[in-house]
């Protein structure tokens, strides 16, 4: 065990308590994952979302071994007080990471920090460490077990008997997902590892566990009479801290030889394919919940036979039975409720899909001239604002180095330009700020926008907000270095920021993130300067339709204005003077679009292009104010 570990505080939301669990769900799961990593690095607070915190109380056993104090909202850290919970700080600090998967990556993390032996929770993070760590704006599995199902949940516990008739379709979504093939790294040689076992159980029934493994998973009965599946086997072996190919022999020949379409498809084991990770930990005190109150209603499970083997399954991982243990979490057997009285199975092609795509507009063929040429029939053409200062410019040989971009360790060359599309931002800030505004820098990486804001800005706040940890401790590294302390840092996703501020910037936002940006400015009522990126990765997602605006909706379908996205992102200086101009029309195009659709909430918009334009290929700027 490290020593001196700084002491982070947590901040829980707690709504109510509903028998084994604490409410909101977010709450319960982050109380079960301290519990399964043994994690005490962490002083813990309650929120009671209530306005009398003594009037709230929570019963001890839900807390396990946890230490957790009472706080009322007014009395959480200023930067707290600006994300939804649960949330982590350092003492003192103004490093703030929300939501709920950025959290429990944190916990795990520091867990193995503090115990480098717990290699089996850094295990927890997936291949590469990436369980979870998409957005949920943009990851279906992240919004599904970040955001969906909990909340399915919550509302399936607490609405009345005759409203909870049916199985959520969020849960359904889950079953559906763990009927899914797998897709692992590697999975071509576990696909013959599966054929070889299949050959060999038609001649025999050869074991396929070794002696230790099969001793540590006796109690869960993982094997009867038959041997385990591949899967089974790879899964645990890893989980034992074994070498997953020892668990299988040797391919033969013709085994190698087999084409890859001709290979079994491989099962899931667990919610993300074959090993355990903090998606099931995630999952558990969910569909636990579930399990509990479709049991007291006398529900048959007939339909979620997949969840029911998940569920059984997933209390067979060391540790698990103890951690649900301190949380007073009774876990189910299940054989127990496939008794229940029989009831007509649920149609699954009824079930809603919102999270698919439409399929008709997964391809899109041709150039962009029809769609182009269709917009200049109805009037409409890229058209850019002149540009208020063009020749404005920070003095960048006066600012101390750890103001300028080249501190964020890259080339002189691209640091450059990096200055250059940094003099376009501050001059547009420059204008629209006051003293005393709040300034929160969108995805704002390591801090380039916003450390230069708040140095050049000392009468204003800054809130630096960005989901890649390693970028944003970068960005305090600078800012320490700077003495600024007119600056916050928060880690999370842009949906979990609900705070106040004036003005709303964001440097080379990817895709759908510019018009996140968009909307909470629009929320807020604040004046915002973006200038978008990565084009193509525009998409319709759970929140957002294109186009967008009312103009464009009349006239271009999906498609048409999917393929002036996919066009736009054809700027870079390697290509063809024509195509960049095409390109250049098309970025133009959508964030014209754009602009329409926040003009209809009231707002004035420009679309300028920085100065000079070769500081990037995407190198549009929104002005908006309110």
């Amino acid at each position: 065990m490290k020593d001196s570990v700084v002491e982070e505080h947590l901040y829980l939301a707690f709504s109510r308590q509903y028998r084994d669990s604490i409410f909101p769900l977010h709450t319960s799961i982050s109380l079960f994952l301290l519990s399964y990593c043994d994690c005490k690095l962490f002083k813990i607070f309650l929120v009671p979302t209530g306005e009398d915190v003594g009037d709230q109380c929570v019963t001890k056993n839900l807390l396990g071994d946890l230490e957790v104090h009472l706080i009322s909202r007014c009395q959480l850290p200023v930067v707290v007080q600006s994300c939804s919970l649960p949330a982590v700080v350092v003492k003192d600090g103004k490093f703030c990471r929300a939501g709920l998967s950025v959290v429990l990556r944190h916990i795990i993390q520091k867990t193995y920090e503090a115990d480098p032996s717990k290699k089996d929770v850094l295990e927890l993070l997936g291949f590469k460490k990436t369980c979870l760590k998409a957005c949920a704006e943009v990851s279906q599995w992240t919004r599904l077990c970040e955001i969906s199902i909990p909340l399915a949940v919550e509302r399936f516990l607490t609405a009345s008997p005759e409203h909870c008739q049916a199985i959520p379709p969020d849960i359904l979504q889950f079953e559906r997902k763990l009927g899914e093939p797998v897709r692992v790294h590697n999975d071509d040689k576990i696909r013959r590892q599966k054929l070889q076992q299949q050959k060999a159980s038609a001649k025999a029934a050869v074991p396929v566990l070794g002696k230790e493994e099969a001793e540590e998973l006796k109690a869960g009965e993982v094997s009867e009479h038959q041997p385990p599946s591949l899967e089974l086997s790879v899964a645990f072996s890893k989980l034992l801290v074994q070498e997953a190919s020892d668990a299988v022999n040797r391919e033969d020949p013709h085994i190698r030889r087999t084409k890859t379409s001709d290979l079994p498809l491989l099962d899931h084991i667990f919610a993300e394919g074959l090993y355990f990770t903090v998606a099931d930990l995630v999952l558990l005190p969910c569909i636990h919940q579930f399990l509990v109150s479709s049991k007291k209603q006398g529900k048959n499970l007939v339909n979620l036979p997949l969840i029911s083997t998940w569920y059984r399954r997933v209390q067979e991982v060391p540790g698990v039975k103890k951690a649900a243990g301190k949380c007073n979490m009774e876990l189910l057997q299940l054989p127990e409720l496939m008794s229940a009285p029989e009831e007509q199975p649920q149609d699954f092609s009824s079930i809603p899909d919102e999270l698919e795509e439409e399929s008709e507009d997964s391809h899109f063929i041709g150039g962009p001239r029809p769609t182009m040429t269709k917009l200049m029939e109805n009037g409409i053409e890229a058209k850019f604002s002149p540009h208020p200062c063009p020749k404005w410019t920070l003095d960048w040989t006066s600012l101390p180095s750890a103001v300028s971009p080249g501190e964020g360790k890259m080339s002189r060359e691209r640091a450059l330009r990096k200055q250059q599309q940094l003099n376009n931002l501050v001059a547009a800030v420059t204008k629209l700020a006051k003293p005393g505004d709040v300034i929160v820098d969108f995805c704002s990486g390591g801090g380039h926008v916003g450390i230069v804001l708040a140095h050049m800005m000392p009468s204003c706040q800054v809130v630096l907000i960005e989901n890649k940890e390693m970028s944003l401790i970068r960005a305090k590294d600078r800012s320490d270095e700077l003495g600024l302390n007119n600056i916050w840092f928060i880690q999370a996703n842009l949906d979990y920021f609900n705070g106040t501020f004036n003005i709303g910037v964001a440097l080379h936002a990817c895709g759908v993130a510019t018009d996140m940006v968009i909307e909470h400015c629009i929320k807020a009522r604040a004046a915002f300067v973006i200038s978008p990126c990565c084009y193509g990765f525009i998409q319709n997602t759970v929140k957002f339709k294109y186009p967008r605006s009312h103009q464009f909706k009349e006239i271009l379908s999906y498609k048409e204005h999917m393929i002036l996205c996919r066009f736009a992102d054809q700027t870079a200086v390697q290509l063809p003077p024509e195509r960049r101009l095409i390109g250049k029309q098309c970025m133009g195009l959508v964030d014209l679009d754009r602009a329409w659709a926040a003009e209809e909430h009231n707002y004035s918009v420009q679309v300028i292009s920085m100065e000079p334009e070769s500081c990037s290929p995407k190198n549009n700027m929104f002005v908006g104010t309110p």
